[in-house]
């Protein structure tokens, strides 16, 4: 399973971070369009992209969807007011959204990221699903892991809007399109170290014992064709359980 994911991640990527970045310059530079324009168009993959996951999932993630409704706003007032810069402040205004609606899932004791996290530590496991399961009703510990997880996420997509923010009405439009991508890139880098050391790397390391204590012990004594347990080996083992 570990190839299929980092391929969807690439792709993810790829559509989300490349396509949009490209498609801004090559619509800008090669066929002269204004910096509304094409930051306008070059959203279109990543809305589309994220409408359709919406549409395709059986229950409602409240995490795409308030990431499309923010870019689809941002959209709308951008092409509204005809100022390049509002449309790149749309990105931020989506990270800072996520955020606090991260943060306020914490606050809740409903993180939104479990969403996302379960799936890379079940592994469709259904050992691990069951360890998952008991571990959130009677792991304090693993709750707050997994708060802990949310919570970074949180933290980071805010800051990374604050200093984006401040870039956007700073700095030219042209630069900040690329600049723009390398923070964002450098926070999830940072957000994905920091929330694995404080929340999925523990859930992983007690999923693991969870489900290595649910395993069936082995029978140490063995036994004949007929699955009698031969003599010798049972007064062996008596004497064994008795003076060991």
């Amino acid at each position: 399973m570990t190839k299929p994911r980092k391929s969807r991640t690439f792709v993810s990527l790829l559509l989300d971070v490349g396509v949009p970045v490209g498609s801004y310059y090559l619509l800008k530079g090669a066929f002269g369009m204004s910096a509304v324009a094409a930051l306008g168009w070059s959203s279109v993959v990543p809305v589309l992209r994220t409408g359709w996951g919406v549409l395709r999932q059986r229950e409602v993630n409240a995490l795409p969807l308030l990431i499309l409704l923010a870019n689809l706003v941002g959209l709308l007032l951008g092409f509204g007011t005809g100022d390049a810069r509002l449309l790149l402040a749309k990105d931020s205004a989506v990270t800072s959204l996520v955020g606090f609606a991260l943060l306020g899932s914490v606050l809740l004791g409903r993180p939104m990221m479990t969403a996302t996290l379960k799936p890379w530590l079940v592994r469709e496991d259904a050992g691990r699903e069951l360890a998952w399961v008991r571990l959130r009703r009677e792991s304090a510990a693993f709750r707050r892991a997994e708060l802990r997880f949310s919570a970074v996420w949180g933290i980071a997509f805010v800051g990374e809007c604050a200093v984006r923010i401040v870039g956007v009405y700073t700095l030219p439009v042209d630069t900040m399109v690329w600049l723009g991508t390398v923070v964002m890139i450098a926070t999830m880098v940072l957000a994905f170290v920091v929330s694995g050391a404080l929340g999925a790397g523990p859930m992983v390391h007690m999923i693991g014992a969870a489900v290595r204590s649910a395993e069936p012990v082995e029978p140490l004594v063995p036994v004949d064709a007929g699955g009698a347990v031969p003599e010798a080996e049972k007064n062996s083992s008596l004497v064994v359980s008795t003076h060991g």
